[in-house]
């Protein structure tokens, strides 16, 4: 008999998010998806994730860079599922500026959305899964969390800081039945990079796969970028029965960049 789960899904509106959602409801579990979607996107989730086989489905909103509305919405995900048994931390924002030009919002912005709320999440739905004797938790991380890039200080800090969190977190919760793991993703085409694709293909005559390679030439050996499908189908066999001794990791999806 297939055990269904319970999974917890942020920033789970499209992209990788989207395709997390949609993987694990063709393993039948349930899902509770969080956006920020307006009603009609709202509807267009839910039907993909049933479409695809969830037990269940129910959509939360909540502005991740509030810690009151972040623990809100643990709260409420517990109060309609009862527990949650995997846990996404897949929602972020990036925003590119020198370090002297960087506004001081966005700092706090990113650090909530990208770190802060996978602490709140955590910290509400670990006890649950630390009764149950069984729990995931994978934090979406990237592979800014493992080297740098310039202009982008407040997303490297969040995506080294989740990395940390992933660690500290791992260790406190070893033989538990609890995992918890972080995935580090080079490029991954997405909407949200589509206007850095078309713009380098206007250098080979707006041909889409040459300005697409040459792109992610300049940091992933391999020259192809990963589909949010890849990352979707890491985060499940980390979910796996025999993953139980696969803790503490950060796993880069990253074509090479890191291995240079």
């Amino acid at each position: 008999m297939t055990t269904i789960r319970t999974a917890l899904v942020t920033g789970a509106d499209r992209g990788i998010g989207l395709a997390i959602a949609c993987r694990l409801a063709r393993e039948g579990w349930q899902l509770a998806l969080h956006g920020l979607a307006d009603a009609a996107g709202q509807a267009e989730v839910l039907a993909a994730v049933r479409t695809a086989g969830a037990a269940d489905a129910a959509y939360f909103s909540a502005d991740l860079r509030d810690g009151a509305a972040t623990r809100a919405l643990a709260e409420a995900v517990l109060a309609r599922f009862g527990r949650v048994d995997v846990l996404v931390n897949n929602a972020g924002m990036q925003f590119a500026a020198p370090l002297t030009e960087m506004p001081a919002q966005k700092w706090d912005d990113i650090i909530g959305v990208n770190l802060s709320a996978a602490f709140h999440l955590l910290q509400l739905c670990l006890p649950g899964m630390l009764a149950a004797g069984w729990g995931r938790v994978i934090n979406i991380a990237s592979v800014h969390g493992l080297v740098a890039s310039k202009n982008k200080l407040p997303y490297v800090a969040s995506k080294f800081g989740i990395i940390g969190l992933t660690k500290a977190a791992a260790l406190e919760t070893a033989g538990s039945g609890v995992t918890v793991n972080a995935i580090c993703p080079g490029w991954v085409e997405t909407a949200l990079i589509e206007p850095q694709i078309m713009a380098r293909a206007a250098q080979f005559g707006g041909d889409r796969a040459a300005g697409l390679r040459d792109l992610v030439l300049e940091k992933q050996p391999s020259g192809q970028m990963s589909q949010p499908e890849d990352i979707a189908e890491a985060v499940l066999m980390l979910c796996g029965q025999w993953a139980h001794n696969l803790t503490g990791v950060a796993l880069p999806v990253d074509g090479g960049w890191t291995a240079q």
